[in-house]
């Protein structure tokens, strides 16, 4: 294997940092996973925050909760949800000041639906990084037509009241977008 291949895949911590978190933010992970993001994020906002970490998939959930309690982290409260739903989230309107989507909408029908959903649990000004998987490369990841293209991406967070911020460097197969409520 090349040895700089985890140099340019993506980093949770790179992709956290530019995000310019704090101690206290209140951030939900959108199918979080095993908590690739969930478990980084945790630990940049502190026991002053919390990070919901949430997914459909029951065991996605426990080895988020696994791994936090062997960190100690008691930030993290995990909650199985169908984010395709109308209100999937269970969390309150207008709570968030952070939504993480890391590769989740590629492989969801219901696109409009997830995005609806963190807009409304964002507060005014809230934020919220996608990260999808490129259309450059497809070695790895997702066979080429699942994915979306960043311009597709762009032009559909913005008919759902999103402005984009700026994109964020991700590594060599991913794109980031930072978007505001």
């Amino acid at each position: 294997m090349d040895k700089n291949f985890s140099v340019r895949f993506i980093d949770p911590m790179m992709v956290i940092n530019q995000l310019g978190m704090s101690a206290g933010v209140k951030a939900a992970d959108f199918g979080c996973g095993s908590g690739y993001f969930s478990i980084p994020l945790a630990q940049i906002i502190g026991n002053e925050g919390i990070l919901y970490s949430l997914d459909v998939l029951p065991q996605s959930l426990e080895s988020v909760e696994s791994r936090a309690k062997i960190l100690g982290l008691t930030n993290i409260i995990t909650k199985r949800v169908n984010l395709e739903k109308e209100n999937g989230s269970k969390l309150e309107s207008n709570s968030l000041d952070w939504v993480i989507l890391k590769d989740m909408l590629f492989q969801n029908g219901g696109k409009n639906v997830i995005i609806k959903e963190a807009y409304r649990v964002l507060k005014p000004g809230g934020r919220m990084l996608v990260v999808e998987w490129n259309e450059n490369d497809s070695s790895i990841g997702p066979e080429q037509k699942l994915r979306i293209k960043k311009d597709d991406l762009v032009n559909f967070i913005q008919t759902q009241k999103f402005s984009l911020e700026r994109e964020i460097n991700t590594g060599d197969f991913h794109y980031g977008l930072v978007v505001t409520k």
